[in-house]
């Protein structure tokens, strides 16, 4: 096949296979509560400012700002006091000159105050009357109107990934429901003769699935729906049987093994038997999963293809790559504006690497610290070793335009 292993760089492969997808989420609407890692179909507006009254950010006095200039330790200033603030309540008085009020973190200031002073900076003078140690300016320790957001500001805008700071803004301003992009559902295909399930007893030569089980965990993570279609066997109409299923109920489908050049390999052969435009890009220069399928399939009832993307087999490969594939595709399928940024970290390489110039490379470091010193020592291991991931912290990345690290070298670990 003339596109079988190019070796397309990472970052161009996945830029022109998302060029070649067209998808509409479907729209659902669920209460706020329920919502973390979801997408707003919509702006969302603020329906009032917020905070909407002015309050306090501190225990202490109300005041007029100007009644307290000149204020120190050594010169006080007196104020009468007119009353308390209730928590959760309008003020019962105003404030007119000389005039102070008790209030409490988060109290609504009381008429005529513009200002408050810390319960430290003051004391009891007498009954009825406080003594000011220090000025205070004009809407110091106060919290405005509409200081956090506006009536109508575009609080969420739509595209927008939902997370807990989000569910708390949403819930201060009365949303307690909202229009969201539905769940992508990602198929997940495990082929192989030799691969049996997790349940089972191996036989010499063969292996549990640990692929449909691992895929899940990330598909679930990014915000998606799992869907297991089992293990299948290396037998094409078996293949092709599950992956049209998997087509017609899915919105991705992801088929691990079966993507490199082994005469045995069905999954490019039954993937461009599914429907235009069949394989994208077969081969992506990158280190582990370079034998990586990039597909989209279009029924004849379909008005636009669906994704399609063949990983390795090995489990350190398929994990590798999914994070690099599976998930940025996941993310556009969700109606993401924005792809979501994944946590990254420096740190100083404690080995020697080697590298091929114009390979990007990925390699299982475990991080440590000591005071101020953030090192990555890396994990050794074939494709196929599943530990190798489990005891890493994260992936280093080794940029295609670099030969090799050396010890000491800052580096950008992606944390997994």
């Amino acid at each position: 096949m003339p596109e079988f292993l190019e070796l397309l760089p990472p970052g161009i492969a996945l830029e022109g296979f998302l060029e070649r997808l067209h998808f509409a989420p479907e729209v659902e609407e669920i209460k706020v509560i329920n919502a973390l890692n979801r997408v707003t179909k919509n702006d969302i507006q603020a329906p009032h400012a917020l905070p909407s009254f002015p309050r306090s950010t501190v225990d202490g006095y109300a005041v007029i700002a100007a009644d307290t200039h000149g204020a120190s330790e050594s010169l006080p200033i007196y104020l009468n006091l007119v009353g308390e603030v209730e928590m959760g309540r309008q003020a019962r008085f105003s404030l007119e000159p000389t005039y102070c009020g008790l209030i409490h973190t988060g109290g609504m200031l009381p008429p005529g105050a513009d200002a408050v002073v810390m319960l430290e900076n003051t004391q009891v003078a007498k009954p009825g009357e406080i003594e000011i140690l220090r000025a205070v300016a004009f809407g110091e320790n106060v919290i405005k109107v509409g200081e956090d957001v506006n009536q109508g500001e575009v609080v969420i805008p739509q595209g927008s990934l939902i997370r807990a700071p989000e569910i708390g803004g949403l819930l201060a301003l009365g949303i307690t429901e909202f229009k969201v992009y539905k769940q992508p559902i990602v198929a997940i295909i495990s082929s192989g003769d030799e691969v049996v399930p997790p349940e089972a007893e191996i036989n010499p030569g063969q292996v549990r699935d640990i692929n449909s089980y691992t895929l899940s965990a990330l598909v679930e993570k990014a915000g998606a729906i799992p869907k297991r279609y089992g293990i299948i066997a290396d037998d094409e109409r078996s293949l092709q049987e599950a992956t049209s299923q998997a087509l017609e109920e899915c919105d991705l489908v992801v088929i691990t093994a079966g993507s490199s050049a082994s005469s045995r390999d069905l999954t490019s052969r039954v993937i461009d038997s599914l429907g235009e435009p069949g394989i994208i890009s077969h081969g992506v220069n990158v280190r582990p999963g370079k034998p990586t399928i990039l597909a989209a399939c279009k029924l004849p009832n379909w008005k636009y293809p669906k994704p399609v993307i063949g990983l390795p087999g090995n489990p350190v490969s398929a994990l590798v790559i999914a994070i690099l594939f599976v998930e940025p595709v996941i993310d556009y399928l969700h109606g993401l504006i924005n792809p979501r940024i994944r946590p990254k970290i420096q740190a100083s390489v404690t080995l020697n690497l080697a590298s091929k110039a114009g390979r990007e490379d990925w390699v299982p470091v475990k991080i440590s610290r000591q005071g101020d010193t953030t090192s990555a020592e890396p994990i050794f291991g074939k494709s196929n070793l599943i530990f190798t991931l489990a005891r890493a912290d994260g992936l280093l990345h080794i940029p295609p335009h670099v030969t090799g690290l050396n010890a000491g070298d800052e580096v950008e670990v992606l944390l997994i």
